[in-house]
C-alpha cells in the first residue's frame, strides 16, 4: 500500500493536502526520465535555456495572488506579504541568473600557446537532487533549480512536507514556459527514500536547504560518493548597531528583520548588540514598533504577524524565552499585548529580551521563531567578539553612517556576508554562503552557476 504525507495547517490544524510518496520504483523511474531529458537539454543553447526562465517568471507572477493564500495555509504568513516571495525575490534572483547565464557559462579562453588554443568550459553535472525547506519555499528553491537548469541539468525537486503545493507551482510554471518533460519534475519523498536517492549513481549533485541535523543526514548519505554537496545550513545571525547609526533606520529594519516570517527565516536578526549610547533610546523604539504588530489569522489582510508553522516550533522559541527569563533576562513585552497568542498553539507573540547574558540559548541556539535578544556592547571591538562567539555564521549586518568602518568590520566577522544598514536580504548579484555551522555550498551570483556544473579543460592543438 503506497504511503502518504499530509500537511496540516498552522492556522487551525485542517488538512491542506494529502499526496503520495514515492517508493523506490517511482523515484527509478523518475531518475532515468530525468537522465533521457538532460541528454537533450545539455545541447540546447543557453540563451534558449534563459528564455525559459523568464517566461516561467512570468507565468509564476501571474498565481502570485493564488500563491500568497496557499503560502498562509501551508506554514502561516500573511497574505498580504505572500505576494512579496513571487514578484520580489523569487523573480529577481530566476532573471538575474539568467542574464548572467551567457556570460557565467561561456568557454574562457586562456590565451593561446603557439600552434594551439587553451580553453575552459563548463559542462553540465547531469541530474541535481533539490532538497528545499517550507519557510521561504520559492526563494530557496530558486537558488538551486533555476542556475541548475540553466547549466543544462536536469531537477528532481522535493520540498518540506508542509509546503508540496509550492514545488508543484514551481513545476507548472516551468511546464508553461516550454520546459521539455524530464528536465523539472517534483517528488514527494520520505527522509529514507531521500537518501536512497541521494545514493543513486544518477544523482550527480545534491543542494540542501535547511536544518543543522538536515545537512548532516544529507552528507552522511553522500558520503560514499564522489558527488558535490551545497548545504544552506542555519543562522543565530548578529547586528551590531554603532553609536553613530540612523537610530530610526536601524529600527526599522531590524524590527522586520526579527519578525518577518514570523521570525522563521536563516538569514533573520535573533541577536541585537547595541553601543551603550544608543541602547536605552533603541531598545525603547524597538519595543514601541513590536507592538505595532498585529499577531492572528494570516488570511486576514489587516494580520501582520502569522503563526508559526507548527505548534512545536513555538514551544521550542516559548522555550528560549523562560530559559531566558529563568536566568535574568528582563522581557519587554507582555503577550496580552497580543490577543490571538496562546500555548499549546502555534500563535506566539514576539519577544524582545534585555539584560540577555552572551551564554543564553537564547543568545546561542537558533530559535527561528519572533524572538530577539538586545546586549548593550562598550564599542567595536567588543561587538566583533560577540558577534563571532556562534557556532554559526550565515549573516551580519552593521547599522552605521560610517561606510568605511562597516568595510573594516565585516572582514573581521565570520560570517558569509555581511550588510551594512540592512539586512535579511540576498542579493542575487552576490555569492550567498555560509560559514561554520551554517553550512557550505555556493549559489547565486556569476559564480553560483560552478557548484552546478564541472569543468572541462581543452588543448586544442594543431596536427603535425
Amino acid at each position: 500500500m503506497a504511503e502518504h504525507q499530509r500537511t496540516h495547517s498552522p492556522i487551525d490544524g485542517s488538512l491542506v493536502a494529502t499526496r503520495v510518496l514515492a517508493d523506490g520504483p517511482a523515484v527509478d523511474r523518475a531518475l532515468a526520465a530525468a537522465e533521457a531529458a538532460q541528454s537533450a537539454w545539455s545541447e540546447t543553447s543557453v540563451d534558449w535555456r534563459a528564455a525559459v526562465v523568464k517566461r516561467m517568471v512570468d507565468a509564476i507572477v501571474g498565481r502570485s495572488a493564488v500563491i500568497a493564500e496557499e503560502l498562509a495555509l501551508q506554514m502561516g504568513r500573511p497574505v498580504r506579504d505572500g505576494p512579496k516571495e513571487i514578484r520580489g525575490g523569487y523573480a529577481e534572483r530566476a532573471l538575474a541568473m539568467a542574464e548572467l547565464a551567457p556570460g557565467a557559462l561561456a568557454d574562457l579562453d586562456v590565451g593561446g600557446a603557439p600552434g594551439a588554443r587553451r580553453l575552459i568550459r563548463r559542462r553540465p553535472l547531469g541530474v541535481v537532487l533539490v532538497l528545499a525547506p517550507w519557510n521561504y519555499p520559492f526563494l530557496t528553491a530558486v537558488n538551486a533549480v533555476v542556475p541548475a537548469i540553466l547549466a543544462g541539468n536536469a531537477v528532481i525537486l522535493k520540498h518540506s512536507d508542509q509546503t508540496p503545493l509550492a514545488a508543484e507551482r514551481i513545476a507548472e510554471a516551468f511546464r508553461d514556459a516550454g520546459l521539455p518533460d524530464g528536465v523539472l519534475q517534483v517528488l514527494h519523498m520520505s527522509h529514507e527514500t531521500v537518501a536512497d536517492a541521494i545514493r543513486d549513481q544518477r544523482v550527480g549533485y545534491v543542494h540542501f536547504t535547511g536544518s543543522v541535523e538536515g545537512g548532516r543526514a544529507v552528507r552522511r548519505a553522500a558520503a560514499e560518493r564522489f558527488i558535490g554537496v551545497g548545504l544552506e545550513l542555519g543562522g543565530k545571525d548578529p547586528a551590531y548597531v554603532r553609536a553613530d547609526a540612523d537610530l530610526d533606520g536601524a529600527v526599522a529594519g531590524l524590527v522586520d528583520g526579527a519578525l518577518f516570517n514570523a521570525g522563521q527565516s536563516c538569514c533573520g536578526i535573533e541577536r541585537i548588540y547595541v553601543d551603550r549610547e544608543l541602547f536605552d533610546p533603541f531598545v525603547e523604539a524597538f519595543r514601541e514598533l513590536t507592538l505595532s504588530y498585529r499577531l492572528g489569522d494570516p488570511r486576514d489582510p489587516e494580520t501582520t504577524l502569522g503563526p508559526m508553522v507548527r505548534t512545536g516550533n513555538a514551544e521550542l522559541a516559548r522555550d528560549h524565552v523562560r530559559d531566558a527569563v529563568a536566568r535574568g533576562a528582563v522581557p519587554l513585552i507582555d503577550p496580552k499585548a497580543f490577543p490571538a497568542a496562546a500555548e499549546g498553539t502555534a500563535y506566539m507573540a514576539p519577544q524582545v529580551l534585555i539584560n540577555v547574558r552572551q551564554n543564553m540559548r537564547v543568545m546561542q541556539e537558533e530559535t527561528f521563531g519572533p524572538v530577539v535578544g538586545i546586549l548593550p556592547v562598550a564599542g567595536d571591538e567588543e561587538a566583533v567578539r560577540l558577534m563571532n562567539d556562534s557556532r554559526y555564521g550565515l549573516t551580519a549586518s552593521v547599522w552605521t553612517r560610517d561606510l568605511e568602518a562597516a568595510d573594516r568590520l565585516g572582514s573581521r566577522l565570520a560570517t558569509g556576508t555581511c550588510y551594512a544598514n540592512a539586512c535579511d536580504y540576498l542579493d542575487p548579484l552576490l555569492p550567498w554562503s555560509g560559514v561554520k555551522d551554517s553550512g557550505h555550498g555556493l549559489s547565486l551570483s556569476r559564480l553560483g552557476f560552478e557548484p552546478f556544473s564541472r569543468t572541462l579543460s581543452l588543448l586544442l592543438r594543431d596536427a603535425g
